[in-house]
């Protein structure tokens, strides 16, 4: 991973965790193997977790080769603190009726896992045809709830992270990497 400069107006960053080259190059490669994954099915239902994943999910499905349609949930598990609570709320649901489809749910971080738990669990509810799930970023000291994923981008130290979708305070979502940012408080 670079620890490239942050620009002067960045300054409550830290330093970049992934820088947005190594991003593509990995983000190339889950598609990559999704495609393989994928090969013999018709079509997978690719379904975007707002607002985070909405920068990874986009790359990714540029990238993807296999047919594929696009849907977004939105769910909120920290209310409005930084701590997740365990409590996930369903904000928007999708509107893809996900029975007997192969479905692909894309996350932009797993940490705590209440929110992805919550997710497998409902869309299971559901009876696709199969339940998959991917993450750009793994942050595993920090999890709560046991779950795995069956693509994951880049694990990462237990440190609060923006761009590439991530925000603090609907802040700097659209950098192009992931920075590291300075404890808030």
């Amino acid at each position: 991973m670079s620890s490239l400069t942050i620009p002067p107006l960045k300054e409550d960053l830290i330093r970049v965790l992934i820088d947005a080259d190594t991003i593509q190059r990995r983000v190339s490669e889950l598609a990559r193997q999704i495609n393989r994954d994928y090969a013999d099915v018709d079509k997978i239902v690719v379904v975007g977790v707002l607002k985070g994943s909405f920068i990874f999910a986009a790359d990714l499905c540029r990238a993807l080769e296999v047919n594929h349609s696009v849907d977004f949930i939105a769910l909120s598990s920290y209310g409005s603190t930084a701590k997740a609570t365990g409590n996930v709320r369903l904000i928007m649901d999708v509107r893809e009726n996900l029975a007997d489809k192969h479905v692909l749910i894309v996350e932009d971080i797993l940490d705590s896992g209440y929110t992805l738990d919550y997710l497998k669990r409902n869309f299971e509810t559901r009876k696709p045809a199969s339940l998959k799930t991917i993450a750009l970023l793994n942050k595993q000291d920090r999890r709560v709830v046991d779950i795995t994923l069956d693509y994951m981008g880049f694990d990462i130290p237990d440190v609060w992270v923006v761009g590439y979708g991530l925000d603090y305070a609907e802040q700097y979502r659209t950098l192009p990497y992931i920075a590291e940012m300075r404890p808030v408080g």
